[in-house]
C-alpha cells in the first residue's frame, strides 16, 4: 500500500493512495495518523471519516510533518564512506534533524546566502509505526509502518566546522521528504534498492540500498537500546557515492539547478534550489 500527506483545503492531512484517487482522513499528516492508530498505518483504511481527492489534484505535503524524532545516519555506505576518505564506522554515525528541517518533497529550496557548499544526499527514510524500545534484530522490523525517499541536503561548510555534523545539517525547509509512505511489502523491505540523485538531469549519485554498512533492522535494534523509536518518527539511512564535497574539484548546488532523488520502488523528490529574497536572507 501507499499513503501521503496531501493538502485538504489548506490544511495538510493523511490519506490513501487509490491511484486514480486519495481518502483523505482527519489526522493532520502520517506521523499523527500513526501516533493516533498505535503505528498501524494499514488501520487509516477503517477509517469512515473521510473525503477524496482526485490524484491530478492533489498537492502532496512532507509524508511526516510532526515526527517526535528525525535520526540520520552518517558514513553509512561503503563507497560514501570511501569517498569521505573515513574508516569504515564500527556503530552507526548518528545525528538528529528536527521538524522545521523537513520541506515538501516538490517543494523550492532556499540556498542560503551564508553557505557556498550546499550539497545534495539522497537517502532511504523508514517510518517507525511500533514503539520500538530494546527490540532485537530479529524482530526490528516489525516496528516499520514503511519507507519513504529523503534528500539529506547538507551545507559542507557549516558541516565541517566542528567535529559533529548537526550545525551543517539543520537548516530550516530544506530537507525534502516524500512523495509516499510505502509499505515493507512493496519494496522488500528496502533491502537492495537503486539510489540515484540527478542534478539537471546529470547523474551524480547511482547507488543500491544493498552498501549499507548498517542495514535497517539493524539500525532499529541498535536505536532502541538508547532510546524508545515511537510512530511516525523518521529514521534516515545515509547516502551513497557521489556527494559534491567527494567530488574533485568538489561541486555545489546553485539557484536554477533541479535535484531529483529518486529510489526504486518508493518515488522521486524533485526540488529546484532558489535565491533567497529580502525575507529569507
Amino acid at each position: 500500500m501507499r499513503f501521503a500527506t496531501i493538502e485538504f483545503q489548506g490544511h495538510p492531512r493523511a490519506a490513501i493512495d487509490f491511484g486514480s484517487h486519495y481518502r483523505v482522513t482527519p489526522f493532520h499528516d502520517l506521523a499523527e495518523a500513526l501516533r493516533a492508530l498505535g503505528g498501524d498505518v494499514s488501520a487509516l483504511a477503517d477509517v469512515t471519516e473521510f473525503e477524496t481527492v482526485d490524484v491530478a489534484e492533489a498537492v502532496i505535503r512532507a509524508t511526516v510533518m510532526t515526527p517526535s524524532k528525525i535520526i540520520c545516519l552518517g558514513l553509512n555506505f561503503t563507497d560514501h564512506v570511501a569517498e569521505m576518505l573515513h574508516d569504515r564506522p564500527a556503530f552507526p554515525t548518528l545525528f538528529a534533524k528536527y521538524p522545521l528541517t523537513l520541506t515538501d518533497p516538490y517543494a523550492p529550496i532556499v540556498k542560503p546566502v551564508i553557505s557556498d557548499a550546499m550539497d545534495w544526499e539522497v537517502e532511504i527514510g523508514v517510518v517507525i509505526g511500533k514503539p520500538a524500545r530494546f527490540v532485537t534484530q530479529e524482530r526490528a522490523l516489525d516496528h516499520v509502518a514503511g519507507y519513504t525517499v529523503v534528500n539529506d541536503v547538507s551545507f559542507r561548510d557549516f558541516q565541517n566546522r566542528t567535529s559533529q555534523f548537526l550545525q551543517g545539517k539543520i537548516f530550516e525547509r530544506t530537507t525534502p521528504v516524500g512523495p509516499w509512505l510505502v509499505t515493507r511489502d512493496e519494496v522488500d523491505d528496502a533491502n537492495d534498492l537503486a539510489m540515484t540523485l540527478t542534478v539537471d538531469g546529470e547523474v551524480m549519485q547511482n547507488g543500491r540500498s544493498s552498501q549499507m554498512i548498517f542495514g535497517v533492522a539493524e539500525t532499529i535494534a541498535y536505536l532502541s537500546q538508547i532510546l524508545t523509536l515511537e510512530p511516525g518518527d523518521l529514521v534516515s539511512m545515509g547516502t551513497p557515492s557521489g556527494v559534491g564535497a567527494g567530488r574533485n574539484p568538489q561541486r555545489f548546488l546553485e539557484p536554477g539547478e533541479t535535484m531529483e532523488s529518486t529510489i526504486e520502488g518508493i518515488g522521486v523528490l524533485a526540488n529546484r534550489i532558489v535565491a533567497p529574497d529580502s525575507s529569507t536572507s
